[in-house]
């Protein structure tokens, strides 16, 4: 008992890791991890503006978007700090007390992430399915209860796991593999039995992501089913094209976390690139693509836009 007590020592940092072997070249390499802070900030930023003075834009879809937007940018902020600290200044170190900050808002953002997108299934779900009845199913008062329910989910749902890992002794070598702190492998760094964390996880893990992308898939069948029994192929056209860049916002968003998610916890021999580069692709291509699409997609805010910039 001595013996393995004397093996354990008890640390309060962590080290990130960018990317090994590349050392060399982080300099250059942050020019592009900048160009996609500053793109993924300016266009949030630029869409909860347009969204903001438009008084023509103050409807339910817009206001999923601007809900969209926020979390987005959340998600930006919390991750900008550690990733381009490791590629400008090669800061690796963190203690565990900010680590346990960071994954409380990463986790906690990308379930309030998953639940926007809900809320905007059942936006596009009412307008297809029920127009007649849009205006009185989404009023304001009941969007808000809606996003502070979610709001709410998101951070209880979240805030036992930090609460949990601080029980734990960690081991003297707390290398991540990833220039962030997720919950899958802050835990896998403790010297104590994890069976509680890696349980719970999963849990809320299946209770946001996994029943919001249920809803999600349920609310299209009930809109194809809806949009297949109209008569003109215009208008089944027409109303399918405005569910475009919510599902390109929902590929977006549920491939990489779903991906990341189970090759954290059941591909113990899959390739560390691998997880490197959809954790990337994970937190940066969402807040980065998200306003590019809908700007491109949707129509009256695709013309406010050009009428800002035309002026």
């Amino acid at each position: 008992m001595s013996i393995f007590s004397s093996s354990i020592t008890a640390t309060s940092t962590a080290h990130l890791t960018g990317i090994p072997g590349q050392e060399d070249i982080y300099l250059w390499i942050s020019i592009p991890f900048c160009l996609v802070y500053v793109i993924s900030l300016v266009g949030n930023s630029f869409i909860l503006l347009i969204i903001k003075i438009e008084p023509s834009l103050h409807e339910p879809m817009y206001i999923f978007l601007s809900m969209l937007a926020v979390a987005d940018l959340c998600l930006s902020i919390t991750t900008m700090p550690t990733i381009l600290g490791i590629f400008l200044i090669n800061s690796r170190e963190i203690s565990l007390h900010a680590c346990f900050a960071q994954l409380f808002f990463i986790h906690s953002l990308s379930f309030i992430e998953s639940s926007v997108l809900l809320l905007m299934a059942f936006d596009r779900f009412v307008a297809i399915c029920n127009p007649l009845r849009y205006a009185s199913i989404l009023t304001l008062p009941r969007i808000a209860k809606m996003g502070l329910l979610f709001l709410l989910r998101g951070l209880a749902v979240v805030l036992p796991l930090p609460i949990l890992l601080k029980r734990y002794r960690y081991c003297q070598a707390n290398v991540l593999s990833h220039s962030y702190c997720l919950h899958q492998e802050v835990m896998k760094l403790a010297c104590s039995d994890i069976t509680v964390n890696s349980i719970y996880g999963l849990f809320i893990t299946l209770l946001t992501v996994g029943l919001d992308s249920l809803f999600i898939f349920l609310s299209y069948v009930m809109i194809l089913k809806t949009v297949l029994s109209v008569a003109s192929r215009v208008e089944c056209l027409k109303a399918l094209n405005t569910c475009v860049s919510h599902l390109c916002a929902v590929v977006l968003f549920y491939t990489p976390e779903l991906g990341l998610s189970l090759m954290h916890r059941f591909g113990g021999g899959s390739s560390h690139l691998i997880q490197m580069i959809l954790g990337y692709v994970y937190l940066l291509v969402p807040p980065l693509m998200n306003p590019i699409v809908y700007s491109v997609k949707c129509k009256n805010l695709r013309a406010r836009i050009v009428k800002v910039f035309v002026k």
